[in-house]
């Protein structure tokens, strides 16, 4: 173990969390910052809750921008794109297509497939060492196909048959009997058995209680403003105060671009909204295993009595406030897809901004200032590749001349 250090991590979602329980757990001091009343209140709030460590692929994709061109005609198509006069949306945009490619799309699928397979690992362990209830299961993971094109594409990429075995649409339906209405509209599925749901906000509470277990940790809130020092470092501050640390970890989500601009640095970071229903019904009747419409873009995965269900990409949003029409939308197809959920007495709708990059892949590592590490551009996997970005966090810490 390296020597202790005082570690101010900053944003208390599910990166910033797992990131302090992280170094806590490697024996440093940790303060966390976060701008919020509670953690995991923004983009770890209301997710899919899909721990999908086996399919990680990024959006960019060969095919990807004919598709969006289609998605633009469709009134409730699954990506929305509004253009904007933003250089840094034109930027992320062409950095996207730059990456829309099959050779792109397989090195950072390995690169982020790595990250998560660590997180499945290092969870695992933080479960078996006594982290609290966050309605936790292993169900596995079903990826049903509209169009017999891209069921074709699915099923030639896979690489191991234990981990994602190839269905037929009737053997989707025995798979999860659920989605059985589906069977007739389905050119097939791929089922990998290992993958699990969580509660990701709930999970960010189990984190919290844990770290404040350790009179190591301190959790402050309010605004973090950075700023360059003569020796070439960074310093945080908070509230006007001064934070006395030796390192610095941004993990702040799609604040962490706005709070380093004034350096000089822009990170390729732009804020895909996404939108996600909470309903309830029987629970017997609800799927047990985690669900992917891929063709609507739509996952469903029963959390505790309640189903979440998660959906749409709208590139070029300016916030997560919630359009009443998206959320109309992704309400009927989800009755269409499972009509036990009509009568279904509570919807709760969410909208949040996932800090994607433009190749899918998050940054996470040093920076031109010795003393600051960056945790951020997650996008919709934060919560699967949270664990595996903390222990990179923690190796470099670990690894660090005093």
């Amino acid at each position: 173990m390296s020597a202790r250090r005082t570690i101010t991590v900053v944003g208390g979602g599910v990166i910033g969390l797992t990131t302090a329980y992280a170094l806590i757990q490697a024996g440093h001091t940790v303060t966390l910052v976060e701008r919020e009343d509670q953690v995991g209140s923004q983009a770890s709030f209301g997710n899919g809750g899909q721990l999908s460590y086996r399919y990680v692929r990024p959006l960019a994709d060969a095919g990807v921008p004919l598709d969006a061109v289609s998605w633009l005609f469709q009134p409730h198509s699954p990506i929305s794109l509004k253009l904007r006069l933003d250089w840094h949306q034109w930027r992320w945009l062409m950095a996207f297509l730059a990456a829309c490619n099959a050779q792109t799309n397989q090195k950072n699928t390995a690169k982020i497939l790595e990250i998560a397979l660590r997180s499945q690992s290092v969870l695992q362990q933080w479960r078996q060492d006594g982290l609290g209830d966050f309605l936790w299961r292993k169900p596995g993971k079903l990826v049903v196909y509209r169009d017999a094109r891209k069921f074709a594409k699915a099923a030639r990429a896979v690489i191991n048959p234990q981990q994602e075995q190839v269905l037929t649409p009737a053997d989707c339906a025995r798979v999860e009997p659920a989605f059985g209405g589906l069977t007739p509209a389905l050119a097939g599925g791929i089922f990998s058995p290992d993958d699990e749901v969580a509660d990701c906000n709930l999970f960010c509470q189990v984190l919290l209680a844990a770290l404040q277990a350790s009179p190591e940790f301190c959790l402050v809130h309010g605004a973090a403003q950075l700023e360059e020092t003569k020796t070439g470092q960074c310093r945080v501050r908070v509230n006007g105060i001064v934070q006395e640390t030796d390192l610095v970890v941004l993990a702040a989500g799609l604040a962490s671009r706005s709070l380093l601009r004034p350096l000089g640095l822009d990170l390729p970071l732009y804020g895909l909204k996404g939108y996600s229903l909470t309903m309830d019904a029987p629970v017997a009747a609800l799927p047990s295993v985690s669900v992917t419409d891929y063709d609507n873009r739509v996952v469903y995965a029963r959390l505790g009595d309640h189903l979440r269900i998660a959906a749409m990409v709208d590139i070029g949003a300016l916030d997560a406030r919630i359009d009443p029409e998206r959320i109309a939308a992704l309400k009927q197809l989800a009755l269409e897809t499972l009509p036990v959920l009509h009568g279904s007495s509570s919807a709760t709708p969410w909208a949040g901004m996932r800090p994607a990059t433009p190749t899918g892949v998050p940054i996470v590592g040093r920076t031109r200032w010795r003393n600051m590490l960056l945790n951020v551009g997650h996008g919709a996997l934060g919560f699967t590749l949270s664990g595996g970005s903390a222990l990179t966090i923690r190796d470099i810490v670990e690894g660090m001349a005093p």
